[in-house]
């Protein structure tokens, strides 16, 4: 049965007042996927639902076509009938769900695992500030490479760079030959044009005052950003390397940089792997248990 109403922009004050109410991982272990603008740039791939009151939460289907129930609010203080209900009779599952909130949950009553592909890569901003080290050599050789191309401009991301933007990617999704509508070019387009309404954060870079590439953050917790979007035009060597390096050079209270997860793809697994993550942050999947028997999952 249909439940909730589709998600829209008169959710968007209700939705944040709920998610700032309870812990969503702490520090660098805070989940990406729990912000308004997350759930908003990519409902209908998820086609969520929003239902309000007092254990507010979003329906919707994960990436593997699991139902989902996305709680905004932590599941350690909701009583088992208000979950009950909402998990349903045809087994909807609790996602995400930060390890944080596990501990205050009775095995006795619920199970829960991770999946690999639903992992966030977190990684210290140093990182990309220095790309230290022999493992991120080539990094600081693309930057470098970039930088002997020519001037490299940023300038601080607004909506009247929007037409601009859409060029680099336009220009990414003929590269990665997707057709019109594919990958993340919907969402993309619609934080292109709302950023500010969004709380995204970003820059548009030009090499030799040609539009190269773009990004937009959003902050997650005190010292901590998201990458929502990064897309460059990949005939400028480097481009990724230096943007990613610029904005927390540009930053100097950032720590922790997200990169979300790589819903299994190999490609951009290795990509963010190279990288080299210090944290593969789990998104636990909950259900609860109809039997005191049932076997349990613990948290890995």
């Amino acid at each position: 049965m249909t439940v909730g109403e589709p998600l829209s922009w008169h959710h968007q004050a209700e939705i944040t007042q709920a998610l700032a109410g309870f812990k969503r991982g702490e520090g660098p272990h805070t989940l990406s996927d729990l912000s308004f603008a997350n759930v908003y740039l990519f409902r209908q791939a998820h086609q969520y639902r929003y239902l309000g009151g007092a254990w507010p939460c979003l329906q919707g289907v994960a990436y593997d076509g699991q139902r989902t129930v996305l709680p905004l609010f932590d599941v350690a203080q909701a009583p088992r009938p208000v979950l009950q209900a909402l998990q349903g009779e045809a087994g909807a599952v609790f996602f995400p769900v930060a390890e944080s909130q596990l501990r205050g949950l009775s095995a006795a009553q619920c199970q829960w695992h991770a999946s690999r592909d639903d992992a966030d890569y977190v990684y210290p901003a140093d990182q990309f500030r220095q790309y230290a080290g022999s493992g991120l050599h080539s990094k600081r050789n693309l930057v470098r490479q970039l930088l002997d191309a020519g001037e490299v401009r940023a300038t601080p991301y607004s909506v009247d760079l929007a037409t601009e933007a859409q060029r680099v990617l336009h220009d990414w999704m003929r590269v990665k030959g997707k057709p019109a509508g594919d990958a993340d070019e919907l969402p993309c387009l619609e934080a292109l044009q709302h950023a500010d309404r969004l709380g995204l954060q970003g820059y548009l870079y030009h090499v030799q005052n040609q539009v190269a590439g773009f990004v937009l953050a959003e902050s997650l917790a005190p010292g901590v950003w998201v990458m929502r979007f990064a897309k460059g035009m990949d005939h400028f060597k480097g481009i990724y390397q230096y943007m990613f390096q610029h904005v927390c050079l540009a930053t100097p209270t950032l720590q922790w940089l997200n990169f979300e997860q790589d819903l299994g793809l190999p490609n951009l697994r290795q990509t963010k792997l190279s990288y080299q993550p210090a944290l593969l942050l789990p998104k636990y999947r909950l259900r609860l248990s109809h039997l005191a028997q049932d076997s349990m999952s613990q948290p890995a």
